[in-house]
């Protein structure tokens, strides 16, 4: 046996094989050639070819039985020839099936003509009624006129379709390596038609051997050579898809790094504007404030002075009569109890202190307020240099100040609460402590002191600043405050 030709079957079944494990590898990775059920079959192909090549050496080789129609060999390798056959028409069958076609037409043109091949085998036997050794290069001529050139064909027309889809699409490196794979599949099936010689036309005139005596080379080097091209085509194929897979994840993966970008700075707009918006509303609600405190001292305070004046002039000009004795001492209490809470509202509304004196001041007087109204006993400590600050970070701070000491005699179930405040270089950092019962920052609920605090919170926000609140049951509550200076911070 010619060493020279057990080589080329060897390689020839090897190229194949390779080209069954590439696609088996790639399967379902590369959309543009297909889906995998499109790809499955080429890769059935090339196992089932490659390894009808490996039994046909051995059979060379002398290591089976005698090449007879029923050595378990030679049916084997008849069976591996018309499977990879039959898988190859599959493959045509699959891209050139419409979208919407059948689904398994690969599956009953392939199995149909198979059943075609095996009743046109036995129909030759009956008719030529061949010795056994001939009836095995008759199934083998057949298999490759009825299966393989018609799959070639089918591979080829499909193939074409994928390239006119790559043009189409402006793919010109796809369509490149298709048009290698046509070739290659054009060359291929052309070879199918140099059978083995058989006792019927054309394969008594046309067949492998008359090949072989005209080029001077045996038609297996060709069927490698077509195999090898078509088989790198693809691989080519395979990749340029990778890489334009890669290409498009790598865009999309831009592209939601973009979109997830403009989500984040649509955010941080929106928090910024919702900061504005916060610092207007408190900047609006301390001026409606300011301006009705503004109206009950200069108007109502006016009317009650007035009132009261004219409750003395009465009691003067009335004297000692019996029916006024009493009204009007009444009259004079209602007046000075009216003044006390009219005073008492235009401080709460907005105090005087803190447009005249500053923060501190400010805080005093509230923390005297509430040792008198609440009961409470609070320290105040002040740490640094007390300075004047924006006015609207004086409001923040003393509102916050104002609710807080309101929760702790409200809440807390204690009389013993700390407010510090420490004017650093570039901030100011407020502290308000106590040691009640405390509560779940984390429980659910809609209790009154919740909307305090988140109100309180919305506020420190609104001029920049950090909230941090601490609590637990049993071990009391505290509030810290940092909000950076904003006329230093300008300056």
């Amino acid at each position: 046996m010619n060493l020279i030709i057990l080589i080329v079957y060897f390689f020839y079944g090897l190229v194949f094989f390779i080209m069954g494990v590439t696609i088996t590898l790639e399967v379902g990775r590369f959309p543009a050639l297909g889906e995998a059920r499109v790809l499955r079959p080429l890769a059935v192909f090339g196992f089932a070819h490659g390894l009808h090549e490996w039994v046909e050496l051995i059979l060379l080789l002398g290591y089976g039985e005698e090449p007879t129609m029923y050595s378990w060999w030679s049916l084997g390798r008849l069976a591996l020839l018309a499977l990879s056959f039959a898988s190859l028409i599959a493959y045509g069958v699959q891209i050139l099936r419409p979208p919407r076609g059948l689904a398994a037409a690969d599956a009953y043109v392939g199995g149909g003509m198979l059943v075609l091949y095996v009743v046109v085998v036995l129909f030759a036997q009956a008719i030529l009624l061949p010795n056994p050794a001939d009836m095995v290069w008759i199934a083998d001529a057949l298999a490759r006129y009825i299966l393989a050139v018609p799959g070639s064909l089918l591979a080829v027309f499909g193939l074409h379709q994928q390239v006119v889809q790559a043009r189409q699409n402006h793919r010109h490196q796809l369509g490149h390596s298709l048009r290698w794979a046509i070739l290659g599949f054009a060359l291929y099936g052309g070879s199918q038609i140099f059978v083995p010689q058989a006792p019927f036309l054309p394969a008594a005139i046309v067949n492998a051997a008359v090949f072989s005596r005209l080029v001077g080379v045996p038609i297996q080097v060709v069927r490698t050579i077509a195999a090898v091209v078509f088989t790198l085509a693809l691989i080519r194929a395979i990749q340029v898809v990778e890489k334009e897979r890669q290409q498009q994840l790598a865009a999309a993966q831009q592209a939601r790094l973009e979109a997830l970008q403009q989500v984040q700075d649509e955010l941080v707009k929106r928090e910024e504007l919702r900061q504005e918006l916060l610092r207007r509303i408190v900047i609006a609600q301390e001026e409606e404030r300011a301006r009705i405190a503004r109206e009950l001292h200069d108007e109502l305070a006016q009317l009650l002075t007035s009132f009261t004046l004219d409750v003395a002039t009465l009691k003067t000009h009335v004297g000692d009569d019996p029916a006024c004795a009493e009204i009007l001492p009444r009259l004079q209490d209602h007046g000075r109890q009216i003044s006390k809470r009219l005073y008492r509202l235009v401080h709460d509304l907005r105090p005087a202190q803190l447009d005249d004196l500053g923060l501190v001041a400010a805080v005093q007087h509230l923390v005297a307020e509430a040792r008198r109204n609440f009961g409470l006993q609070v320290s105040l400590e002040v740490e640094g240099s007390p300075r004047r600050l924006d006015p609207l970070v004086e409001t923040v701070c003393y509102r916050v100040t104002q609710e807080a000491l309101t929760n702790i005699a409200r809440y807390a179930q204690t009389d013993q609460a700390e407010v510090s405040f420490a004017f650093r270089e570039q901030a100011v950092e407020m502290n308000i402590r106590d040691q009640g019962v405390g509560f779940s920052p984390d429980a659910q609920g809609e209790s009154a002191w919740r909307f305090g605090i988140a109100g309180m919170q919305e506020r420190v926000r609104s001029v920049g600043g950090d909230f941090h609140l601490s609590s637990t049951p049993g071990e009391g509550t505290r509030i810290r405050v940092i909000i950076p200076d904003i006329k230093r911070s300008t300056e």
